[in-house]
């Protein structure tokens, strides 16, 4: 049985950092099984899903902390288990667009929340426009469940978009129906 292990690495950039983890993950018989690396500003962050035996994980576990102190990143480690999907109907991808504002993805949040929604990915970026104009840019992947009815979920999306004054724009992913 594979045991599995989450890892989080914060800390100032810098090249190798990749590289140095999967070199300790392969040098303790860790597979990555997934992994997601970001830049903020200049800050590296990493998350990543290792599985291995349990001498393995344990292995990753007591040498993580040398790696850490030796790249000067703060990582933080926690055991899981392999995860297993839910089976949703359907798969919305939403883009929101429009001028930056405070408050926009509490209000999106907030809005998956009370529908009890699964929110499968989020990414979000806010810049300015070469007139100085603060722009957002909000990309969300979401679940949809049985006995959600996604004709009206969308056009629900749609008001919220104009409550806040942005643009959006709704692709599915999947439909129950147009599976084969």
């Amino acid at each position: 049985m594979s045991n599995h292990l989450v890892v989080t690495a914060l800390g100032s950039d810098s090249p190798g950092i990749v590289s140095k983890f999967a070199r300790l993950a392969s040098e303790c018989d860790c597979d990555i099984v997934d992994s997601r690396m970001a830049l903020f500003g200049s800050e590296f962050t990493l998350i990543m899903m290792i599985s291995g035996s349990w001498a393995s994980i344990t292995k990753m576990e007591t040498t993580l902390p040398a790696l850490s102190v030796e790249l000067g990143l703060l990582t933080v480690m926690k055991r899981s288990s392999k995860h297993v999907a839910a089976n949703y109907v359907s798969r919305l991808e939403v883009t929101f667009n429009g001028q930056d504002q405070r408050g926009t993805m509490k209000s999106i949040t907030q809005f998956l929340a009370d529908r009890s929604l699964d929110l499968a990915a989020v990414r979000s970026h806010a810049e300015e426009t070469s007139e100085g104009q603060p722009v957002q840019n909000v990309f969300l992947a979401i679940n949809v469940p049985e006995k959600v009815d996604i004709d009206k979920l969308e056009l629900s999306i749609e008001e919220l978009a104009k409550e806040m004054d942005l643009t959006c724009h709704i692709k599915r992913m999947q439909d129950k129906e147009t599976q084969i």
